[in-house]
């Protein structure tokens, strides 16, 4: 046990979950922006609009988010001139959380339409009988009510969002995957311990996460 310790001493592993941290804390973000534009689009009354919602959906929600990464290091970055940083390091950190936040937008966008169709009926229709425009009544009556019914799907989103960061290594984001597979290369017999090691890390992240929504959502539940 003594031997397995200093070996981990031997590495930054809570450096290496931090990082995958900081990709979940802004893909969450940024995704959950793009998610809620994305449900205003499936709900909007323009059908050009309703179109290009669900169509962005369909599509990136069944695109292998590996290939979404690959796409943004390979084609984003080297072809399209997207560039974050002069330093290798931060710009594939930016790239992968765009490609992150762009992925699980879609998901978002489905989990904040559940949540749409909680909201009465009744109530748009009130919005729009008093003259509110559909983003007026979009932002003060159908949305607040929206993210209180969502809590449990944004919730699960949140969940898969953070074990979905291991796939910035695709991306050669230095996080704990990549970490993980350095020390099986380098520590060949302790490949249990190590990949246990690393899986409990993120047994402990996703508890408390499932708690607080589970909390969450029994707090802001709405009676009807």
């Amino acid at each position: 046990m003594s031997d397995f310790l200093e070996v981990l001493s031997n590495y930054d592993i809570l450096g290496a979950y931090w990082i995958n941290l900081s990709l979940t804390f802004f893909a969450a973000i940024f995704s959950l922006i793009i998610g809620t534009i994305l449900a205003m689009m499936r709900i909007a009354p323009v059908s050009s609009l309703r179109f290009a919602g669900t169509t962005y959906v369909t599509l990136v929600r069944n695109t292998p988010l590996t290939i979404i990464v690959v796409f943004a290091v390979l084609v984003l970055w080297p072809v399209l001139g997207v560039q974050f940083s002069e330093t290798f390091s931060i710009n594939f950190f930016w790239l992968a959380v765009v490609a992150l936040s762009v992925y699980h937008a879609s998901f978002m966008c489905e989990a904040l339409r559940s949540g749409i169709n909680t909201v009465p009926l009744g109530q748009a229709e009130a919005a729009r009988a008093i003259g509110l425009p559909f983003l007026s009544a979009a932002r003060l009556v159908i949305l607040p009510q929206a993210f209180r019914g969502a809590v449990a799907p944004l919730g699960n989103t949140l969940i898969a969002l953070v074990k979905n960061t291991t796939v910035a290594a695709a991306a050669s984001v230095p996080e704990v995957s990549i970490l993980m597979k350095e020390m099986l290369d380098q520590n060949g017999n302790y490949v249990l311990p190590i990949f246990l090691t690393i899986a409990a890390g993120f047994v402990i992240i996703v508890i408390p996460v499932g708690l607080a929504v589970t909390y969450l959502s029994q707090r802001l539940a709405v009676s009807r």
